[in-house]
Parts: structure tokens; sequence; C-alpha cells
């Protein structure tokens, strides 16, 4: 194993969460792909930052291997990860038309910052166990970031 390959994906983890610049995530997106093939992917936090990676990525096949790598981050002990696999849950089930499970993600619809659809059998404890706050905070954040947008127009 190549331990630069940790210290790489935590790099791309770092540059992933700070860039909004669509061709730029992609390069890092199959970076990652390429380290996860070449067996890369040792350690808790090395899935935890490809994890990190593959969320903000764009296709409904990245936002499923990022669930699979922080599900594996998780269950090997990277306690930050549990975040990460409900958002990447969530952004997957966004992308294949379906409700979100936990609220992570906030969604714009007809010009209204919202976390709706969600799933309503998703109990604020269970969120909770995946460190995402209560629905009634997602709203309101949901609701803030309305104001925030309309202060911006």
């Amino acid at each position: 194993m190549d331990d630069s390959y940790s210290a790489e994906l935590e790099r791309l983890g770092d540059e992933q969460i700070n860039d909004d610049e669509v061709a730029r995530r992609h390069i890092r997106c199959g970076r990652v792909c390429d380290i996860a093939v070449a067996g890369g992917l040792q350690s808790a936090t090395d899935y935890y930052y490809a994890a990190l990676v593959l969320m903000h990525g764009v296709s409904v096949d990245e936002f499923a291997t990022a669930l699979y790598f922080a599900r594996t981050a998780a269950h090997r002990g990277e306690d930050r990860a549990w975040s990460i696999v409900a958002a990447c849950w969530d952004r997957w089930l966004i992308a294949k038309g379906r409700p979100q499970r936990f609220g992570t993600q906030f969604v714009r619809l007809n010009h209204i910052w919202t976390v709706e659809p969600i799933e309503t059998d998703v109990s604020d404890a269970e969120r909770a166990f995946y460190g995402v706050p209560p629905l009634w905070v997602q709203r309101k954040s949901a609701a803030l970031l309305q104001r925030r947008s309309k202060d911006e127009q």
C-alpha cells in the first residue's frame, strides 16, 4: 500500500468541499476511483475521504459509491463518516427522483429552498444516530437560506 494515497485522499477531500467548479470536481472523482481500483483505500479514514469526494460528484453512480465508502468508513470506526452516510444516502435518493430520508440536502423547488420531499417515517432519533439535526432544525435552516437568497436579489 502506498501511504501517499492517504495524504492525497485527504487533500482531494479538502479541495472538493471548497470548490464549486464542476470540471475539477469530476477530475477529483475520477482520481478517487483510480485510487480505489489500485487498492489504495485501506484505512477507515481513506474510505471517509473517498466518500467525501464522491459525495460532491454529479452522478447517481458516484453517490452510490460514496454511500458504500462512507458506510465502510463508519463500520471501520471513522465516527465522522456517519453524517456522510446520511448525506450520501439523501443525495443518491434525490438523484433517483425519490424523497430523501434525513433532510440533509437543501433543494430549490419553484425558487424556494426546502428539504422536501422527505420520507416521513424517519425519526429524529434516527437522524441523531447519523449526526443529523432534527427535521425542524433542517426546515428552519432551509427557511433561513431562503431569506438570505431573497436578501441577495
